[in-house]
């Protein structure tokens, strides 16, 4: 009987096993903290027949965040645990174009989510702004109908352009052209490379624009508030608003320079700085879902309400 190619047994090393450990369990709150924003939505969907636009996104967003999660996980665990598995071309390709979709969804959905809060919540007098804060609902489901068939093509486009990769190397290798397998390979890598690139830098500068002009509405509101001695309800409200829109101000810059050191470290082996860059971008879809839940009172409110039943639970039992 012919021996397999690829060994059949796992080959961990303690740098793995950490790894591996580590941004499971981080996959796994991340995870149950999208499903939990998802259920309250469809609950929310199933009670009114309707969702509002802001509802839209985040359904979507949590929907992309967990899809995201789960096969970035896959891939994760299989390089690491049992990388044989990736040596067939197609399986890695799938698992990878499917990842690749969902993170630039959940890249995509965030930064429309920022523009749209900043659009109905920052109040400035430019005619535009003002003609956009009046059709920004309607615009809603087809900014995220945008999103994610620029996903989707980027996902295609990365998939067409790695099985053009292999089959031009298996050619080329057949003939002994060993120098034109290096050439298209490293133009492939600057091709994939500057385009994610390219679009990481697009979605953060949504993302981040957004940020910084509601933050800046918010903080003249308030100043406002102040000279006009306004009542502490309100001002306490603008206060939350400012310190969640700044955390979100914070995330995602981090997160921007983290997507840029992958790209960096891709051709890199493994090492202390890429296990410290997978455990921010494997943490931020569930914090900054968190953080989302702890902005909106009513998932606020029935997160502590599912919270005190299983803390009842637990004590009843």
């Amino acid at each position: 009987m012919e021996a397999s190619p690829f060994p059949q047994q796992s080959n961990v090393t303690s740098y793995g096993a950490t790894t591996v450990a580590i941004i499971t369990l981080e996959v796994f709150v991340g995870m149950c903290i999208n499903a939990f924003i998802i259920c309250v939505l469809c609950t929310a969907w199933v009670q009114k027949k309707t969702l509002n636009p802001n509802e839209k996104i985040l359904l979507l967003l949590g929907c992309s965040r967990i899809w995201y999660l789960c096969f970035t996980w896959i891939y994760r665990f299989l390089s690491m645990i049992y990388p044989h598995i990736l040596h067939v071309p197609i399986t890695r390709q799938l698992i990878r174009s499917l990842a690749t979709f969902f993170n630039y969804s959940n890249l995509w959905v965030s930064a429309c989510l920022c523009g749209f809060y900043c659009i109905k919540i920052a109040n400035f007098r430019n005619s535009f702004f003002i003609h956009l804060k009046v059709k920004v609902d309607r615009m809603v489901p087809w900014l995220l109908l945008g999103s994610e068939i620029l996903a989707l093509a980027i996902s295609i486009f990365t998939y067409v352009l790695s099985e053009s990769l292999q089959m031009n190397s298996i050619t080329s290798t057949s003939k002994g052209n060993f120098w034109e397998v290096t050439i298209r390979k490293n133009k492939h890598l600057f091709s994939s490379h500057f385009l994610a690139g390219l679009l990481f830098a697009a979605s953060f500068l949504v993302a981040i624009s957004s940020a910084v002009f509601l933050l800046f509405s918010l903080w003249r509101h308030k100043r406002t508030m102040q000279t006009s001695s306004m009542k502490d309800l309100s001002m306490v409200a603008h206060i939350r608003a400012m310190k969640s829109v700044l955390s979100f101000l914070v995330m995602h810059s981090i997160n921007f320079v983290c997507l840029l050191l992958t790209i960096i470290y891709a051709t890199k082996k493994e090492c202390i700085m890429k296990l410290l860059i997978h455990m921010h971008l494997f943490s931020f879809p569930g914090v900054h879902s968190l953080i989302l839940i702890f902005s909106n009172p009513k998932h606020e409110k029935a997160l502590l309400k599912t919270l005190s039943c299983v803390k009842c639970e637990g004590f009843i039992k």
